[in-house]
């Protein structure tokens, strides 16, 4: 029982604060915020593939700051819709928002949940790792760019001069940026990003319609290898006496096979002898495949809430070119910078 408590108290905070930052989306989904940000950005006299960079760009930038989650959950409208604004393909736009958003999330601490499970025996301050972690991080943001535009060649499409929506600064945009502000502000904003949330929905009386089911089988298989990991160690060992290249991998296959927020609590219950490796593993790899991490999962919720045709197999098939590239070439830049 004392394994199983360890593991529900180490695992229920990325939940909650997912739970919270997915009600103060749909708030503003239904403010008509994204849609409203979108028309705006595709109103800019950026060409298309100018256009894929920059919010390619702010996705990256809101992912290091506030984390993947909330940057799949707020951004994937916004680029679906500039994209439909400007009538362009809109599939670079729609999986690049998850794909740049696993491969930003390794610049900081709190930019992804399992850097803070595979680093919480080693506290870090946010600038040492970013330091370290910077050439590892422009290289997979630039990769995963130059990746979506060859395999998406986009054309420029037409100039969009039809009548903006409205842009509301209601109820959906201050629950966004006190959810920002809470999770800058706090170690463990996810009780407060709750209630933002809760509040949110109850003001504006709105019922949206999350899949808890998956959530809730995340944390249940979270809590469940978390016990398991505090009583045997071999997965810990595993890791421990393996090369450096092959701890990237297993982290890598685990995200896939397990989620990247159980096999992180898996693969790090002692401290792990190449935690960067391990890293780039659990952060990288979800883009193989949609179990590869709660942000896809996410993902695949605010896509079909605006009716993107969202792929699973399109998603692996992409990610299977995508994630060996950048997994072998942030490693390799890690190992030539002495990380």
């Amino acid at each position: 029982m004392h394994a199983i408590l360890g593991a529900a108290g180490q695992a229920w905070p990325p939940f909650v604060l997912v739970a919270g930052l997915l009600l103060i989306g749909a708030v503003a989904a239904a403010d008509g915020l994204f849609e409203a940000l979108g028309a705006r950005l595709a109103r800019t006299t950026l060409g298309a593939q100018s256009l894929l960079v920059a919010l390619l760009a702010l996705v990256a930038v809101v992912t290091a700051v506030l984390n993947l989650d909330t940057s799949v959950v707020f951004l994937t409208p916004v680029l679906v819709h500039a994209a439909r604004r400007r009538q362009l393909d809109e599939r670079p736009f729609l999986y690049g928002s998850v794909f740049m958003a696993n491969a930003a999330s390794l610049l900081l601490p709190g930019s992804n949940l399992t850097n803070l499970l595979v680093l919480r025996s080693d506290p870090q301050p946010g600038a040492a790792f970013a330091m370290r972690m910077l050439p590892a991080w422009i290289v997979a943001c630039t990769m995963t760019w130059a990746f979506l535009s060859i395999a998406f060649r986009l054309h420029d499409g037409r100039r969009d001069t039809t009548e903006l929506p409205p842009l509301r600064i209601g109820v959906g945009a201050f629950s966004t940026l006190a959810a920002a502000t809470l999770m800058v502000a706090l170690p463990n904003a996810a009780v407060p990003v709750l209630a933002v949330g809760l509040a949110a929905t109850a003001s504006r009386r709105l019922r949206p319609r999350l899949d808890s089911r998956a959530l809730t089988l995340l944390f249940g298989l979270a809590v469940g290898l978390g016990a398991i990991a505090r009583l045997w160690h071999a997965p810990a060992h595993l890791v421990d006496t393996s090369g450096v290249w092959t701890v990237a991998g297993i982290g890598a296959a685990a995200s896939v096979v397990l989620n990247n927020l159980p096999a992180a609590v898996l693969l790090s219950a002692q401290p792990a002898a190449h935690p960067d490796a391990l890293l780039l593993g659990l952060d990288l790899g979800p883009n193989l495949a949609v179990t590869g991490s709660l942000s896809a999962v996410l993902w695949l919720q605010a896509a079909r809430a605006v009716d993107a045709r969202a792929s699973i197999t399109t998603y692996s098939r992409l990610g299977l070119i995508l994630v060996p590239a950048t997994l072998i070439a942030t490693l390799a830049t890690l190992l030539a910078v002495g990380a």
